[in-house]
């Protein structure tokens, strides 16, 4: 007996992406593309509404992101299997998408075989996760936390930052140069995942290296 075919969805902000995906999955006789979504509000109500089993889902798309699409999903289809497709590897990325329920975790320069694997072993409920995901993983398990990498002259610079100091008022403030907090800055993206200010307030603040 023929197994049922995979329902896939395929979300994504971008036309000519959806696109490009959905050639690669309706070329396979295992998937059924059952639907495209541009953000993560509509990838809900469509996941739900279609009955979809798989979800390639985007990250950053407008009105809802893809974390916050699969903490919903959880919530209103717990079935369905989530297979983040994005262009981004960061711990400010990959963390807060694994802790949210994705099964797998694959970068868009994937090759085509490797996608349809991963969407297959994803419906299986298999983790499939791209190599430099998979590093960053082993690598926060392994390191400290972030907490104790950060030097007390670091944790200075994030609070000045994060109460809305410039980088020349935090380096007036801490009797330093300018170009020495922004040093300091380039370490505190690196050891939080990060890429600019705001993201790295954000961090800190779920670390709990920030009062809330």
């Amino acid at each position: 007996m023929t197994p049922p075919l995979i329902r896939l969805l395929i979300v994504d902000d971008h036309p000519i992406v959806r696109d490009g995906l959905r050639a690669v999955f309706d070329s396979d006789p295992g998937f059924d593309v059952v639907g495209e979504a541009r953000d993560g509000a509509e990838a809900v109500d469509m996941a739900v509404a279609l009955k979809a089993d798989v979800l390639l889902m985007d990250l950053r798309m407008p009105r809802m992101s893809g974390v916050e699409a699969i903490k919903a999903l959880a919530k209103r289809s717990p079935n369905v299997r989530v297979l983040v497709l994005t262009t981004f590897d960061t711990d400010a990325d990959v963390l807060p998408a694994i802790e949210a329920g994705a099964t797998g975790y694959l970068l868009k320069d994937a090759p085509r075989e490797e996608l349809v694997r991963a969407a297959l072993a994803a419906h299986h409920g298999e983790s499939v996760l791209a190599p430099s995901v998979a590093r960053r993983l082993l690598g926060k398990v392994r390191a400290p936390d972030a907490a104790k990498t950060l030097t007390q002259r670091e944790l200075n610079v994030l609070r000045l930052i994060a109460a809305g100091a410039t980088n020349r008022e935090a380096a007036k403030q801490l009797f330093i140069s300018e170009a020495t907090v922004k040093t300091h800055l380039l370490h505190i993206y690196a050891k939080l995942g990060t890429r600019d200010r705001a993201s790295a307030v954000a961090e800190a603040y779920r670390q709990g290296l920030l009062p809330s």
